[in-house]
């Protein structure tokens, strides 16, 4: 019987919060990683075609999390997509993003490719995590220099915490009547990056302050990051999409799949305020 979900970028942001938020309803699944190590792991690599049958064994769902550093992932995801449908795999459940339309770029590709493939499929598009300032690129800036640098200017975001992605796999993952469909997902309010600096402000008591640079500005810090250019060419690009409006919405669908209203920033914050205190603090 099939009855196993698999989840691919299984220890990423959302695939450890789906792992175990699938634990917690104890619903059977396995985690896809190149290292396994946990009980419900087994090996699994893009590039190692050997690692895939075992992977897919009695396996009725699989999240999708397209491989990492890879600008168009379809061509590397084909094969193995190919293989889930020929052994059964009913329902495909992809990350992808609110910037991404079916036949764009990325995701946007493996979108339309599971549109008219896959017998059941699931897009999840998200906008910006939350989890980006606790644990992701803004954590050292914000923490060590009470600071966060953006091209967005007064654009703005419907951050969502990684906890109500997970929530609403879990959901497209499990249900069997749940329809073949592409979601945005935001969280409860667009806010720009100053409304941001001042939750965090508010809640850690510590003045953080948004510092607004232009798209070249912000591309050169990305470079003496140590990104390359072609990669922080582009992060700096959707900076300036955000300050042109391209994120400026907030959608009702983590309350329609799951009954509950996704977490405010505030809300996020108090819960992860100890990743901003500073090392000195510490």
């Amino acid at each position: 019987m099939r009855n196993t979900i698999l989840i691919t970028g299984g220890t990423g942001t959302t695939g450890r919060r789906i792992s175990a938020q699938l634990a917690a309803r104890r619903l059977d699944h396995r985690v896809a990683t190149r290292r396994p190590k946990a009980a419900h792991d087994v090996r699994f690599d893009w590039n190692d075609g050997a690692s895939w049958s075992a992977a897919l064994e009695s396996v009725s769902s699989i999240y999708l999390v397209a491989p990492s550093g890879v600008a168009e992932p379809l061509p590397a995801m084909i094969p193995f997509m190919e293989l889930a449908i020929r052994a059964g795999v009913k329902r495909f459940v992809l990350l992808s993003a609110s910037s991404l339309e079916a036949g764009g770029p990325m995701m946007g590709a493996v979108h339309a490719w599971l549109r008219d493939h896959a017998p059941e499929w699931v897009v999840l598009r998200p906008t910006w995590f939350m989890q980006n300032l606790s644990e992701g690129q803004l954590l050292a800036p914000i923490r060590d220099q009470s600071a966060i640098y953006t091209a967005t200017g007064v654009g703005r975001v419907g951050f969502i915490d990684a906890k109500d992605i997970a929530a609403v796999a879990v959901e497209a993952l499990s249900q069997s009547a749940f329809a073949s469909s592409d979601l945005i997902l935001t969280g409860p309010a667009a806010l720009s990056y100053d409304d941001v600096a001042k939750t965090l402000t508010d809640v850690t008591k510590n003045p953080v302050v948004h510092h607004s640079l232009s798209e070249a500005e912000l591309s050169e810090r990305h470079m003496a990051a140590g990104l390359p250019k072609a990669y922080a060419t582009t992060l700096a690009a959707m900076d300036t999409s955000i300050a042109q409006g391209s994120e400026d919405r907030v959608t009702e669908n983590v309350f329609r799949v799951t009954g509950r209203r996704p977490s405010s920033l505030e809300e996020f914050a108090v819960r992860h305020k100890a990743a901003w205190r500073s090392q000195v603090e510490a």
